[in-house]
């Protein structure tokens, strides 16, 4: 065995376990998470320690210098950031997406380019792809193209070094998907996202002006109708959103679990002497208990299937990318639910002191409200009622 393999191996034996850098990451993140939803604004200091610990490289491959994680473990470490900071969570699990496209849509010199020069260069990756909102053109240029217009819903956009960006090319009607510098003349970027929940995901409006957009920054051009392997990005999209969800979910059971035990007072009429102790009190909680626990076992299961497809490139069919859809969406729907759910109702479980600003507990449900609402539900279970009642399987799209 050469020396150079013993040294790469030695280096990955001694690499630290990224469950283990989120926890300690997530703990951090957990000192400050009440006082800094209340503020909103850009978590400059928090973004830092997310790219110090190395976990933006999580998800590129080892040969551009990457950890090379599977997703079952990237979707894992944003349950566990979003379980104390979802914010931030969201920031970290598009950073990823916008790498996963990277590798969906570019071809192999876009991604020895692009995610070496991430690993190399510390890059944290931002949002302004939103298919849905087509003010952004894409006017043909020598080079490639030029880009006019504005993006919304542009999350982890301020404080980000590149850009993955959407635009509608009037000459094809169609889109086209390529990257920019964040800091490239004509790029202007609004930090004005002031919705009542995930006040720190850096959402806001990205505005472009004359920005050139050069044909080696193009991952997909006009009128190229995706591949099967191409369109499983939304699925990562879709999967990453279930995490957060659960993420939320979980930490608001746990806040609530803490609370019950070493501060709630128990009911008068309860008869016990504390409210940990109340079988009226452990019966909710079993309740909520099972809303979470189905939703972890079929966001683990999607994130799996998720892998398999990822890695089989090329070969990846349009059934099997059909059925993956159809795993994420289950698990989407269950994680919404427990998110949604959990996060009300731990109130009537902690009681009227547990609402004191102090705690910030509100804040779980106003992030998973918000959140929640990307894209509706509804139609996640129209897909899934029609793939029960004829073996439908979901078309393509941004958002299946």
């Amino acid at each position: 065995m050469s020396t150079a393999l013993l040294k790469t191996r030695s280096a990955q034996d001694a690499a630290p376990d990224p469950l283990d850098v989120a926890a300690e990451l997530a703990g951090r993140l957990a000192e400050t998470a009440n006082a800094r939803d209340q503020a909103g604004g850009h978590a400059a200091q928090e973004r830092e320690w997310m790219r110090d610990s190395g976990l933006l490289t999580l998800s590129i491959p080892t040969e551009y210098g990457g950890q090379g994680a599977d997703w079952p473990t990237v979707c894992h470490v944003i349950r566990i950031l979003a379980r104390a900071d979802s914010a931030l969570a969201h920031v970290f699990g598009f950073h990823h997406l916008q790498l996963a496209g990277i590798q969906l849509y570019g071809t192999p010199q876009q991604q020895r380019r692009f995610l070496t020069q991430t690993v190399e260069q510390r890059l944290f990756w931002g949002n302004a792809l939103n298919p849905l909102d087509r003010r952004t053109i894409a006017a043909d240029a020598d080079y490639g193209f030029v880009l006019d217009g504005v993006k919304s819903f542009s999350s982890g956009s301020v404080g980000s070094d590149w850009l993955t960006i959407s635009a509608w090319h009037e000459e094809s009607q169609s889109a086209l998907i390529g990257v920019v510098p964040t800091r490239q003349q004509g790029v202007e970027v609004q930090a004005d996202w002031d919705a009542f929940g995930q006040r720190q995901t850096d959402s806001g409006n990205v505005h472009f002006t004359q920005v050139p957009l050069p044909s080696t920054q193009v991952l997909q051009t006009p009128g190229h109708a995706p591949t099967p392997l191409a369109t499983l990005r939304s699925q990562v999209a879709q999967l990453i959103m279930a995490n957060l969800y659960l993420g939320i979910g979980e930490g608001a059971f746990e806040a609530a679990r803490a609370y019950t035990v070493d501060e709630a007072r128990p009911w008068f009429a309860s008869g016990v002497a504390s409210a940990a102790a109340d079988p009226l009190i452990q019966h909710r909680y079993g309740q909520l208990w099972l809303k979470l626990r189905p939703a972890a076992v079929l966001a683990d299961h999607a994130a799996q299937e998720l892998e398999r497809l990822f890695r089989l490139g090329a070969a990846v069919t349009a059934r099997q990318r059909g059925e993956l859809a159809i795993a994420v969406a289950e698990a989407k729907v269950l994680a919404h639910t427990a998110g949604v759910d959990v996060s009300n109702q731990i109130f009537e479980l902690t009681g009227a002191r547990s609402t004191s600003a102090k705690y910030g507990y509100d804040r779980f449900w106003r992030n998973v409200r918000v959140h929640t609402l990307h894209d509706p539900v509804d139609y996640k279970l129209r897909d899934l009622g029609r793939y029960a009642l004829h073996g439908t399987l979901p078309e393509p799209t941004a958002y299946s």
